[in-house]
């Protein structure tokens, strides 16, 4: 639906065989069921694509670390596939981590020279749901250093750059995944949402992004930045490779008690829940709070995609929320708990070579672009306290604020823009960030590719929606693609 840069730049397209330039999973899966092509074919036919973009070219640097195994497991996978078929439709596709899910085969540092080295004892839960599915972990991605930030930047991978401008910023903090997925490195990638992780790298590279309702998608194995807000979530460029993804990783975990909150309700059946029709009747709330600051070029691209949903025949309304900057302002739990959290993580790693926060900071072993953050984090005394108390109140009463606009307008769905600006330019500050509107409520919020600024700049759309309403929130997304 959407066209790269990368495209069109001078740079020279790689020498591959095999076409795998804004492929879908389905699309690689009936290629392999024919016959036409194998898994091995894809690993290489990706691993072509990095060295000519990421490596060279424009030099995107989105992967900080390939598997050295991908080959073998790809092998491995067609061999099976032959004598017993695929398992699902993950099968032998690859796909891109972000930096900070553990692999009990590869380190996982979350961008710092501090974890440059540290081999987790188990893969994260979600690695262990896509190895299950028969899904080869290509390689790693960059990440803003310990999730801590939108410009992705850090102190092993370095800065990582927008895959349709790169002199620009590709937002974070998962922006070497959704940059390694606009470019076409894998199929699909998976990130982490504290505050606009997912979305943000999303909308600005023109991808598909769920930050699912949390509780829905486990924790375990993934660095933490802030337990109250983490969570995990796909990238991808059509809502059905989004969908085949969360298939795959939603549901329980025992590791994880948030996921008990999913209670006796059925796991989500994404998939089966697509509807092209999902817009018909629908009702949308233009949340209009959120267009006061936003450039006019990304509102102008917004409003369009809002006529277009019209169209589809979904009943929009304008929707003013009082005071709606103040009510969420206290929800930020961040920089209470990423201390503390960090230091549970790095006590289950006995091969982490730091032990905290504290000693990453004292050791002066991450990017200085960090050094503030880090520092003010690490300020914190103690768990839990006064302060916490009243960020977690403020989260629940802004959660039962939206749900009761939501209700009282009977809407599907808040519909804003997912960033206010166009992405910045590398070593600027980036702002309008709407992040925490989901990331503060830990309700479920999807982006859409909107279009492009008439400076052919990615414009993303979010939805927010009730807790739990994640599937309706992606049927809708399919909808509108």
């Amino acid at each position: 639906m959407t066209v790269l840069v990368l495209s069109v730049v001078p740079w020279p397209a790689p020498a591959q065989s095999v076409e795998v330039h804004e492929a879908t999973i389905s699309d690689l899966q009936a290629t392999m069921a024919r016959g036409d092509v194998t898994a091995v074919q894809l690993v290489d036919a990706y691993l072509a694509r990095i060295r000519a973009y990421d490596q060279q070219g424009p030099a995107l640097n989105a992967i900080i670390r390939l598997n050295p195994r991908a080959r073998d497991e790809a092998a491995a996978l067609d061999a099976e596939r032959r004598t017993r078929g695929p398992r699902g439709p993950l099968h032998g596709i690859p796909v891109i981590l972000k930096d900070n899910f553990d692999t009990a085969d590869l380190p996982t540092s979350g961008g710092s020279i501090a974890l440059a080295s540290a081999v987790p004892p188990a893969d994260a839960f979600v690695v262990k749901r896509l190895r299950a599915a028969g899904a080869i972990i290509l390689g790693k991605a960059n990440l803003h250093e310990l999730a801590a930030g939108i410009t992705t930047i850090s102190s092993l991978g370095g800065q990582t750059r927008n895959a349709y401008d790169p002199r620009r910023c590709p937002g974070g903090s998962s922006g070497g995944t959704g940059v390694a997925i606009a470019a076409s490195f894998a199929a699909v990638g998976w990130g982490t949402d504290t505050c606009g992780s997912i979305r943000i790298p999303a909308a600005y590279g023109s991808l598909f992004g769920l930050r699912p309702t949390q509780g829905l998608v486990s924790r375990s194995g993934i660095i933490p930045l802030s337990h109250t807000q983490d969570i995990a979530g796909p990238l991808a460029r059509t809502v059905t490779d989004l969908a085949i993804a969360l298939d795959v990783t939603v549901g329980p975990d025992p590791a994880d008690t948030v996921t008990r909150r999913l209670g006796d309700r059925p796991v989500p059946r994404f998939v089966a829940a697509l509807s092209p029709n999902a817009l018909q009747g629908a009702r949308l709330g233009v949340l209009t709070n959120y267009f006061a600051d936003t450039d006019g070029d990304v509102a102008r691209v917004i409003r369009l995609n809002v006529d277009a949903m019209k169209a589809q025949g979904a009943q929009v309304v304008d929707v003013t929320i009082p005071d709606l900057d103040s009510l969420i302002a206290g929800t930020r739990a961040v920089d209470l708990e990423t201390k503390f959290d960090l230091l549970d993580y790095l006590a289950r790693n006995p091969n982490a070579p730091v032990r905290s926060l504290s000693e990453i900071v004292a050791r002066g072993l991450h990017h200085a672009a960090l050094d503030a953050r880090f520092r003010r984090a690490d300020t914190v005394s103690a768990r839990g306290g006064e302060a916490h108390r009243a960020v977690l109140a403020k989260q629940r009463l802004a959660r039962d604020r939206i749900a009761r606009v939501l209700d009282s307008l009977r809407l599907d769905a808040l519909v804003y823009p997912t960033m206010r600006q166009e992405p910045a330019l590398i070593g600027q500050s980036q702002a309008g960030s709407t992040c925490q509107l989901s990331g503060g409520t830990g309700l479920p919020a999807v982006t859409l590719p909107a279009g492009f600024t008439r400076a052919g700049l990615p414009v993303g759309l979010e939805l927010l929606g009730r807790s739990w309403s994640d599937e309706r929130l992606v049927a809708l997304a399919y909808a509108f693609e």
